[in-house]
């Protein structure tokens, strides 16, 4: 399973992340099907690297040509200059296998809180109900909005 693959990397290389996205919306209890893992990390130097290695060994590389050392030195610009929200891995192998690091938050400061999911075997920090509607209203697509709607269902 992809995403417990996912989850023990990150949990071996010790990285502080959150999940968000449409894993996050699922877990929460809302019917969501998603093929990507959305993640926040912490906004440090270190967790970026962290993630580019956990990844690494796992078969994912980035997308675009970027370390981490420079998605986390060249953030801001990043985000502002060029719209890049998400640092992607992919298997070059298996491409439903993507992994979106959203930089634009940070892992420390997102309500979160834990789900144990059986087939995982660890208990999985996720974003709450209120910081992922707050997130997907920044998004704005129309899948956001749907999920928004079925999130503030399950409040």
């Amino acid at each position: 399973m992809f995403i417990k693959t996912v989850i023990n990397a990150l949990e071996q290389a010790r990285v502080r992340y959150v999940l968000v996205g449409g894993y996050a919306v699922a877990l929460h209890g809302a019917v969501r099907g998603t093929v990507d893992l959305d993640f926040v990390i912490a906004l440090e130097s270190p967790q970026f690297i962290a993630v580019e290695e956990a990844l690494g060994r796992i078969g994912l590389t980035p997308r675009l040509p970027l370390t981490a050392v420079e998605v986390f030195h060249f953030r801001e610009e990043y985000i502002e200059r060029r719209n890049l929200v998400a640092w992607s891995f992919v298997n070059p192998d298996n491409p439903l296998e993507l992994v979106d690091i959203i930089i634009t938050h940070n892992a420390d400061t997102l309500d979160t809180i834990y789900k144990r999911v059986a087939s995982i075997g660890v208990p999985i920090p996720i974003a709450s109900i209120d910081t992922l509607i707050d997130m997907k209203r920044l998004s704005d697509r129309p899948q956001d909005r749907e999920d928004i709607k079925a999130l503030e269902k399950l409040r």
